[in-house]
């Protein structure tokens, strides 16, 4: 797709097999391995996956499995964990207080400015993404960083507009992230005084949250009515305060994920033990079957009619059922009980013993082969 070359692509990839491939899909599933910790956008994509998947028929019956689990896990983890709430790092910081601060019901529909497309203004965009925003205006002294965000990104609207615009940019925003080199203050308090006011529904409060050193944005912003200024100061409570709580989650969604994972492998490894259920169930229809025929026989045709036949023939099925029942449930794995693997690779070999299910298929072809060389004979 992107025309380079698999040499070149080949040092920036790695390859897990087995039970690391399906951890590692897994975590994924469950936002521990994304930027942001716990983010749900990533469920959203692994979902993708496997509608695509699925629709281009290139899911088999493990992958399909592998994906819906580590979905099923993705759902836990965020359900029991709650590891999406609170902030990590400076920039998921400023657009968690930025949320925290703006009307509930208003947070997606907020005026997002970002000035400065660096690093961290990068990140902004990343966390911005991660909390549901569709749209954001980035001003910046070039246009191409913002390009290479814009194609970086293609889940946001990134709308740009040169340094010279940042004012007027400003004043048709609700929220304004600062993030660049500059050694003098962008905004100060007649600036914040010339700018429009908020409406209502937004809180009636411009919100300035600075994440550069130095800062951006005067603190003297404060004390403008209509205005409010959050530096990295203010921030850094917030990673801290957010931190420790993250590790727990993250400890308690490694156990979840650990759970699922055995789940997965119980049902994958179970799959070993299907040809046995299958050569037992044909083993003990054809027995049925034989005996059956030989039952109607003896009674005679004549003296059954449909109601009747219909009743032997349920009789038999019904028998046949019961008797398999338990050795049946015996050879499935699947998680639902705290049957172990091994106990069950164990029942299935002891019962391919008894009933020679190993040794079946050539145990009928010399039956076959006998009764041709006699009808032959």
């Amino acid at each position: 797709k992107s025309g380079i070359p698999a040499s070149e692509l080949r040092e920036h990839l790695f390859m897990l097999r087995d039970s690391d491939a399906t951890r590692h899909l897994f975590e994924v599933s469950a936002g521990l391995d994304s930027l942001v910790l716990g983010e749900g956008q990533i469920l959203a994509q692994v979902k993708q996956v496997v509608r695509n998947g699925q629709n281009s028929g290139g899911l088999g019956k493990n992958i399909d499995r592998m994906f819906k689990d580590a979905i099923t896990a993705g759902k836990r983890v965020r359900c029991e964990t709650n590891i999406s709430a609170g902030a990590v790092s400076v920039s998921s910081a400023a657009v968690e207080l930025a949320m925290m601060k703006l009307p509930k019901s208003e947070c997606l529909s907020a005026r997002m400015l970002l000035i400065g497309a660096g690093k961290m203004g990068k990140l902004v965009v990343k966390h911005l993404i991660a909390k549901g925003c569709k749209k954001v205006v980035v001003v910046n002294r070039s246009v191409e960083r913002v390009d290479a965000i814009r194609e970086e990104m293609k889940d946001i609207e990134i709308v740009y507009r040169p340094l010279t615009e940042m004012y007027e940019a400003a004043a048709d925003a609700d929220v304004v992230f600062t993030s660049t080199a500059s050694e003098s203050l962008l905004f100060t308090k007649e600036h914040a005084e010339a700018l429009p006011p908020i409406s209502l529904a937004m809180g009636g409060v411009r919100l300035f949250v600075d994440i550069s050193v130095p800062r951006n944005v005067g603190a003297c912003l404060s004390e403008v009515e209509h205005a409010r200024v959050y530096n990295v100061d203010d921030l850094k409570e917030v990673v801290e305060a957010n931190k420790e709580d993250r590790v727990r989650k993250a400890m308690e969604a490694q156990a979840i994920i650990t759970q699922e994972l055995k789940r997965f492998e119980a049902w994958r490894d179970s799959l070993e033990t299907v040809p046995t259920i299958k050569k037992l169930r044909s083993y003990a229809d054809r027995i049925r079957a034989s005996e059956l025929e030989k039952c109607l026989q003896k009674i005679g045709e004549d003296n059954l009619n449909k109601k009747m036949r219909r009743s032997i023939e349920e009789l038999s099925t019904g028998i046949v059922n019961k008797l398999l029942h338990g050795p049946l449930q015996h050879l499935r794995c699947d998680g639902s009980d705290s049957r172990t693997l091994d106990e069950t690779l164990e029942n299935m070999h002891a019962l391919n013993r008894m009933f020679n299910l190993d040794t079946e298929k050539a145990v009928l072809e010399q039956k076959i082969k006998a009764k041709v060389e006699k009808i032959q004979s």
